[in-house]
């Protein structure tokens, strides 16, 4: 992974979040492999954003429960691919395009908010909004 960021010097990070589902053995090798990966990007000062399954399905495919074979079909779509990614690719990609759905919708959130907001009062789009705008689209039950 480091000679990886030392090649392609990306500024964000995007990781699915750890869940237990049937197998207890790969949910924990997945853990220590997930932790790793934020240690290594953490130590590079690279913001890392988490995102649950159900999220990143519903930004994806516009529903929190679809399946492994809707999500690599919009993959494909959404990225104009000539077939099928294979599954752990597609599930890398949607990650990827969950985050930059949301900083998309983020940055029109800052936009308009700004517009209305005195001078003195903007800030710089940071995580700390992120969270808090994917918070408050949760409770709205808005798609990211």
């Amino acid at each position: 992974m480091s000679e990886l960021i030392a090649e392609y010097q990306p500024t964000e990070m995007a990781i699915e979040k750890v869940f237990m589902h049937r197998n207890a053995d790969s949910a924990l090798k997945l853990g220590q492999a997930r932790g790793t990966a934020i240690c290594v990007v953490a130590n590079q000062d690279i913001a890392v954003s988490e995102y649950t399954p159900r999220e990143i399905k519903q930004a994806i495919v516009g529903k929190g429960n679809a399946s492994k074979v809707q999500m690599q079909h919009m993959v494909k779509v959404l990225l104009g691919l000539n077939k099928f990614p294979q599954e752990d690719a597609a599930d890398a990609l949607a990650i990827a395009l969950c985050h930059a759905h949301l900083r998309a919708s983020l940055t029109r959130y800052r936009q308009a908010v700004d517009k209305h907001s005195p001078q003195s009062e903007k800030n710089k789009t940071d995580l700390k909004q992120m969270a808090a705008f994917k918070r408050s689209a949760r409770k709205r039950r808005t798609r990211i």
